[in-house]
């Protein structure tokens, strides 16, 4: 039952891309071409999700010097700022994410037409292993969400104190996410409503961040397999589209990391802190799969020089002049970056982790 729920997610015609496609399609980020009511929806819902992070940035001036409630608000506001310009570079380069994907879907299928069984081995492992990387990242993805929805009720329900404080009105009800609202949230009614809203955001922006990154990472995966065949120009499109989104993603992620370090170590309760977990856990596997990734297509492509190097260029002098000059054309690896500082490798990975701890020290030391 469930292989044949996923076998639905296939389509012939994008034989690789084909379940990011329609993860694409259905939150909204690959837009219909025709303007239909579909394409307005979607647009006017990504206009109240960005509407709704300004409101994240309007309730930081009611928490006041509250730090618990501080670096929540800021966890989920730094989320919510790298989901909004995944969506919005996505929308206004829409075009060129277009031709990345055509070119894929047009190299990918060329490829699956050789009779060499090694390539069609080769073809197998990388698509088996990209649908196995979305669908697992989709689960951490909405699991993520599901728990950040479901926080509230669970310090409802285990813990008693807290009850009687929202009773007694000496503690405010606990929001999926801290939101300013034009309504009081802090009465049941409004509390609701907020809560609603909230949930809603919380899901669309997990749907955002899955659809989005999945994508990235498929693409990031066909170029490792098909190298030699990608044009440059087609890599580096894909890295202006990507880069400016990961560098503020890498500074977010030092932030949001160093949140949910802070709440998991801080929280009291176990149930909390089982719950608040799976935040970390999807900040460290969004930045470790994007470094991951990036490192692995470096690597290959550094691999090309390393075969003339392992040649036996050495035992002729008449070839030495024409090996120089194919070292000087392959000794341009491919990287993709974050921005002008960062590339995306595994080192830059373990550079945010410590300094996320740094700054979790800091704030736990004051």
């Amino acid at each position: 039952m469930f292989e044949k729920l996923l076998s639905k997610l296939e389509d012939p015609n994008y034989p690789l891309l084909g379940p990011n496609i329609k993860c694409l399609k259905f939150w909204g980020l690959l837009l219909p071409e025709e303007k239909t009511f579909m394409r307005k929806f979607y647009i006017c819902v990504h206009s109240c999700m960005f509407c709704f992070m300004i409101t994240e940035f309007i309730d930081i001036w009611y928490i006041g010097s509250d730090m618990n409630q501080l670096i929540t608000n800021m966890k989920s506001t730094m989320l919510a700022i790298v989901s909004v310009n995944k969506v919005v570079t996505y929308l206004w380069w829409q075009k060129d994410w277009k031709n990345i994907m055509a070119y894929v879907t047009k190299a990918d299928i060329e490829a699956r037409t050789s009779t060499d069984e090694e390539n069609r081995e080769i073809i197998t492992v990388y698509t088996r292993y990209c649908r196995r990387i979305s669908y697992l990242y989709w689960l951490l993805t909405y699991t993520t969400a599901a728990a950040v929805i479901a926080l509230p009720m669970s310090y409802w329900f285990s813990s008693s104190t807290y009850r009687d404080n929202v009773r007694d009105g000496t503690e405010d009800y606990y929001q999926v996410v801290s939101s300013w609202v034009p309504f009081n949230k802090n009465k049941l009614g409004g509390y609701l409503a907020a809560s609603a809203v909230q949930s809603f955001a919380t899901t669309y922006c997990g749907g955002w961040i899955s659809s989005y990154d999945t994508n990235a990472i498929v693409i990031m995966v066909f170029f490792k397999a098909e190298l030699q065949l990608i044009k440059n120009r087609y890599v580096k499109q894909f890295d202006s589209c990507l880069s400016p989104v990961m560098f503020l993603y890498m500074i977010a992620c030092s932030v949001m990391l160093c949140s949910s370090l802070y709440q998991t170590t801080s929280q009291a309760s176990f149930t909390q802190k089982l719950l608040t977990t799976p935040y970390l856990l999807l900040g460290v596997s969004q930045l470790f799969m994007y470094s991951w990734h990036g490192n692995e297509v470096s690597f290959m492509s550094n691999e090309l020089i390393r075969g003339i190097y392992e040649s036996g260029w050495w035992k002729k002098a008449t070839v030495r002049r024409e090996i120089i000059l194919l070292v000087g054309t392959l000794d341009r690896p491919i990287e993709f970056t974050a921005g002008p500082f960062f590339n995306l490798t595994i080192a830059v990975f373990v550079r945010i982790l410590k300094g996320a701890y740094s700054y979790y020290m800091i704030i736990i030391k004051k």
